[in-house]
């Protein structure tokens, strides 16, 4: 079910939206590793592309129930 099918008074709206722009800014963190020279940078941009995998990793949670927390 894609998000235009979903009533916005749902939360997973919202959660697959969300999780949308984790995603596009997820992949441009890891295009910039190949564009820059420069360890500590690469390293950085690496650390918060997986950060936000985590955040879209609950955000999946949610939506699917699969987390104690979220039964």
């Amino acid at each position: 079910m894609q998000t235009q099918d979903i009533p916005a008074t749902n939360p997973v709206h919202h959660t697959q939206k969300v999780k949308k722009k984790l995603s596009e800014l997820i992949n441009h963190l890891r295009e910039d590793i190949t564009k820059v020279n420069d360890p500590k940078a690469e390293a950085l941009f690496e650390t918060i592309a997986e950060v936000l995998r985590g955040l879209e990793t609950a955000f999946t949670d949610y939506e699917k129930r699969s987390e104690q927390a979220w039964e």
